[in-house]
């Protein structure tokens, strides 16, 4: 019993409602409550803007740029995974025929990794 009365006045005292902890009118959006809250500064809303311009590269310095993916591909390039054709000749499953089809099979059931330093290629 005892402890059933400690829970209840924690979890009282845990709760708030939503117009405590945000009193805000229904209508209101949230341009309306960030232009508020900036002061109606439109600068703030610029500078945001700039920030999320992608990075202008031309294309000639693509090749050079660097980013997450270049250099993991870079650093640990994917050893070359053969496969192997199989053909499945035309066949009945229980009376239904199934015509002949081919199908692909990797010799790795994951994708291989060169670790950093291994050639991929012989000398």
């Amino acid at each position: 019993m005892r402890y059933f009365i400690i829970l209840i006045i924690l979890l009282a005292g845990c709760s708030t409602s939503q117009e405590e902890l945000m009193p805000v009118a229904p209508d209101t959006t949230m341009q309306n409550l960030w232009q508020q809250q900036s002061g109606g500064n439109a600068s703030l809303l610029d500078a945001r803007a700039q920030l999320r311009r992608p990075p202008d590269v031309s294309p000639a310095q693509a090749a050079y740029t660097r980013d997450a993916r270049s250099e993991i591909r870079q650093q640990f390039p994917r050893l070359p995974n053969p496969d192997m054709v199989l053909y499945v000749f035309p066949h009945l499953n229980g009376n239904t025929p199934v015509p002949g089809y081919s199908t692909v099979f990797p010799f790795y059931t994951r994708p291989q990794y060169a670790l950093p330093g291994e050639r991929l290629t012989p000398p």
